[in-house]
């Protein structure tokens, strides 16, 4: 069975994990919403690798989060993937951002039981990453994780997803679902607290495809975006000038 590290850097979540026969077996993360990716991934990195009793040379492959989220925090994540693979001759893999948040809070759902049985097969679950505003990229996916609408981008009012309310439960998570909690109202509307984009949901995907041999080219590999991006005025003025 693969030793997997896992990546995790889409939103202000920094979070980094080893997974070794399926089953996470350290992880390190912040939390604390200060983007500071960029300083402690690689801390993190070493202490996830000595924390399993492993050495770099015994990691199998590399998954990383694809997206979509902060353009600058996805592009961490992935050049510190990216630098481990080249240094190690490692195979990358790919974990959707979306599909991850979701397992993640499947996870929370079977374990609490708080809001719907796991055999409901009539819910749906939708998580969502806050983009602007009232903007939020989601996806909707089966309580089976099967695929019920890929990721976009959407503004968020009263009539969002008020044709499958009307027949199906939907469950609301991450950061983007807070937003929403004063806007979409229906009695199969659900909002779940406490999850966000971590390493924790990225393991059974990318088992899958590490068995499947499912890789993708270190050299060509780039996030998941959505948007594009687009540059911010210096805050300080004369900053780079």
């Amino acid at each position: 069975m693969p030793v997997i590290l896992h990546i995790e850097t889409s939103t202000t979540v920094c979070s980094a994990g080893v997974s070794k026969d399926g089953e996470l077996v350290a992880v390190r993360e912040d939390n604390s919403g200060s983007y500071s990716h960029s300083s402690v991934l690689t801390g993190f990195v070493d202490e996830v690798i000595a924390g399993a009793g492993l050495k770099p040379a015994d990691i199998s492959a590399v998954a990383v989060s694809s997206g979509p989220g902060s353009y600058t925090g996805l592009r961490i994540g992935v050049s510190v993937a990216k630098g481990f693979c080249y240094a190690l001759d490692t195979p990358l893999i790919s974990v959707d951002t979306m599909l991850a948040l979701a397992d993640n809070a499947l996870g929370l759902l079977n374990k609490e039981k708080q809001i719907i049985s796991p055999a409901a097969i009539e819910t749906t679950l939708c998580p969502m990453i806050d983009a602007r505003r009232m903007e939020v990229y989601h996806a909707l996916f089966g309580y089976d994780l099967s695929n019920i609408e890929d990721t976009r981008a959407s503004i968020i009012d009263e009539n969002s997803f008020a044709g499958i309310l009307e027949s199906r439960k939907i469950v609301f998570f991450g950061d983007g679902a807070a937003k929403c909690k004063d806007v979409i109202k229906s009695r199969n509307a659900f909002f779940l607290d406490g999850v966000w984009p971590s390493v924790r949901g990225m393991v059974r995907e990318a088992e899958k495809k590490f068995s499947k041999g499912d890789f993708v080219d270190v050299a060509y590999f780039e996030p998941f975006y959505l948007k594009d991006f687009v540059a911010g005025k210096p805050r300080v003025k004369g900053l780079y000038t």
